[in-house]
C-alpha cells in the first residue's frame, strides 16, 4: 500500500492524497490550490496522476481547497464515485458551480489584461457545465455507517466538527500485497471544540496510521470572551467613524457563525445593529442548506431555528443577491458592515469591496479565518503596504484586524487534544495541510509526548509505503 501526497503538503491548500492499494487508486479530497496566480493556474490545471485511472474520490468536506478541482477531474476523464456526507454533497451542489463561474470570470478578467500586453488568452480549466455534471457522481453516506468502496477497503465517516457535513475519513484496509490489515485515519480539517454551531470532532479508535492537518500548529486562538469584546469594539469604532467594516468570510459555516454571534451580541446589548450586508448569493443558499441538515447542528442552534425568527439574522441585516445590489454598496454613506466571500480574498465580490475601501484609513478590514500563504488575504494579514487587486495596485490604508477565534480550524492545543483522543498503535502520523513552520511546531510537540510514533511532514509528491 502506498500514499502519494499530491496536495496540501508543505502548504495549507489543494488537499489531495492518493491511496494505492490492491490495484486500486483512491483519492482523498480533490481541492483547488490557492496562492500566487501563476502557480495556481498551472497547479490546478495539471494533475500529478491520470484522472481516468482514479477509481473513486473520498471527500472530507465541501471547502473549495478540498473539493474545488472535482470539475476539472471530471473534465479530464474521471468516472468513479465521489463519497461524501449528505450535507457535503448539498454544499458542493452550490459551491462547485459558483467556483466554476468565478474561475471563468477570473480568466476573462485576466485575458483583458493579457490582451493589453499582447499576450495570448488563457482558457478555463473547467466550466460550470463540468461542475454540474460531476455532481452526478456523488454517493452520500451518513456518519458512522461503514461502506465497502473497493477490494479490501471499507469507508466510514465520523464528524470532524469543521463545517456542516465535514468528516474524518476512516479506511479499514485489508492490504493483500502487504499481508496486513490496518486502519487509516484522515482527519480532514479538524474543527474547534467551542464552535457555536457544530459538535466537536469525534474520537477514532484502533488507528494504525494518521494523516492529520496542522494548519494552526504553534498558534493559539483567542478565547470566546475576548472575541465578543473585540467585535463590539470594532463595530462601535466603525459606528463612531461613520465608516465601513469589510469582512472577507467563507460563504459556508464562517458566515453563518459570524451572523449567529453578531445576533447574540445585539440581543445582549453589546452594540446597536448597523446596516449589515451579506454580499454573497452563495452564503444565502448555504444558510438554507443549514436548515435542511438540522441534525448536524448543535441542539441549541436547532432550538433557535424554531424558537426565534432567525438565529442567523438581526435588525438591519440585508442579504444581497444580484450584481446590481452588490454594485450599489459602492455608493454607501455612513457606517455599514459588508460581509463577502471569499475568506482568503482571492476571488468573488470581496475583491471589488476591497478595491473600493482599502485606501480609506477610517475603514476596517476584519479577517475571521485562515488565509493560505501568498493569497491576498494573507498579504493583508501580514501587513503589506501595497497589494494588487484585480490587476491594479492599491495602498493599504485601512486598519487590518484579525480574529482567528472564528477559524474553523483547531489551534495548537486543540490539535494536541484531538490527537490524544485517537487510540491505537498510531505507528506513523503524516502532518499535512500546514505551512512548514506550523507543521514543524506541531510535530515537535507531538514527538515529545508520543515517542513510539514516527511523525512525518511529507513533501509535495512524496510517496510513502505502508
Amino acid at each position: 500500500m502506498k500514499i502519494r501526497f499530491c496536495g496540501a503538503a508543505g502548504t495549507t491548500t489543494g488537499s489531495k492524497h492518493l491511496i494505492e492499494v490492491n490495484g486500486q487508486r483512491i483519492l482523498l479530497d480533490c481541492g483547488l490550490y490557492q496562492g500566487r496566480r501563476s502557480d495556481t493556474l498551472e497547479r490546478n490545471r495539471h494533475f500529478p496522476f491520470d484522472p481516468k485511472e482514479i477509481d473513486c474520490v473520498v471527500l472530507s468536506h465541501a471547502h473549495i481547497d478540498h473539493s474545488g478541482n472535482l470539475p476539472n477531474l471530471y473534465a479530464q476523464g474521471f468516472q468513479g464515485n465521489i463519497y461524501a456526507t449528505g450535507a457535503t454533497r448539498d454544499l458542493c451542489s452550490i459551491m462547485l458551480p459558483d467556483a466554476a463561474h468565478i474561475h471563468e470570470q477570473d480568466i476573462k478578467w485576466l485575458n483583458k489584461h493579457r490582451k493589453a500586453k499582447d499576450l495570448p488568452p488563457l482558457e478555463p480549466s473547467y466550466n460550470q457545465a463540468d461542475a454540474e455534471a460531476v455532481m452526478q457522481q456523488f454517493v452520500t453516506l451518513n456518519y458512522q455507517r461503514p461502506l465497502p468502496i473497493g477490494k479490501g477497503v471499507t469507508l466510514r465517516f465520523i464528524d470532524a466538527g469543521h463545517i456542516l457535513g465535514s468528516a474524518q475519513v476512516v479506511l479499514d484496509i485489508d492490504d493483500h500485497a502487504g499481508h496486513q490489515s490496518l486502519r487509516l485515519l484522515f482527519s480532514g480539517d479538524v474543527g474547534r471544540p467551542g464552535n457555536d454551531l457544530l459538535e466537536p470532532a469525534a474520537a477514532c479508535s484502533d488507528v494504525d496510521y494518521v494523516i492529520m492537518e496542522s494548519t494552526y500548529g504553534g498558534r493559539h486562538h483567542e478565547m470566546p470572551a475576548e472575541t465578543s469584546d473585540r467585535i463590539c469594539d470594532i463595530v462601535n469604532r466603525v459606528r463612531e467613524r461613520g465608516s465601513h467594516l469589510i469582512i472577507p468570510s467563507f460563504a459556508v459555516e464562517r458566515t453563518q457563525q459570524l451572523l449567529y454571534t453578531m445576533d447574540k451580541l445585539v440581543a445582549e446589548g453589546c452594540f446597536e445593529p448597523l446596516p449589515t450586508f451579506v454580499d454573497s448569493p452563495l452564503a444565502v443558499k448555504a444558510t438554507e442548506i443549514f436548515r435542511l441538515h438540522l441534525l448536524d447542528l448543535k441542539p441549541e442552534v436547532r432550538d433557535a431555528l424554531f424558537m426565534r425568527d432567525n438565529p442567523f439574522g438581526f435588525e438591519g441585516l440585508r442579504l444581497v443577491r444580484s450584481v446590481e445590489e452588490s454594485k450599489s454598496l459602492n455608493r454607501l454613506h455612513g457606517p455599514a458592515v459588508i460581509i463577502s466571500a471569499s475568506g482568503m480574498a482571492e476571488t468573488g465580490r470581496i475583491l471589488h469591496h476591497l478595491r473600493n475601501n482599502i485606501e480609506n484609513p477610517r475603514n476596517i478590514v476584519l479577517f475571521v479565518g485562515y488565509c493560505a500563504e501568498n493569497t491576498l488575504g494573507w498579504k493583508l494579514r501580514q501587513g503589506w503596504d501595497k497589494v494588487q487587486i484585480l490587476g491594479d495596485e492599491f495602498h493599504v490604508n485601512a486598519e487590518i484586524e484579525i480574529l482567528d477565534s472564528f477559524s474553523g480550524h483547531a489551534d495548537h492545543g486543540e490539535l494536541l487534544s484531538y490527537y490524544s483522543r485517537i487510540s491505537g498503535a498510531k505507528k506513523r502520523t503524516f502532518l499535512v495541510h500546514g505551512e512548514p513552520e506550523h507543521s514543524e511546531a506541531l510535530r515537535d510537540a507531538l514527538v515529545s509526548e508520543y515517542r513510539k510514533t514516527e511523525f512525518v511532514i511529507p513533501r509535495m509528491l512524496q510517496v510513502v509505503d505502508l
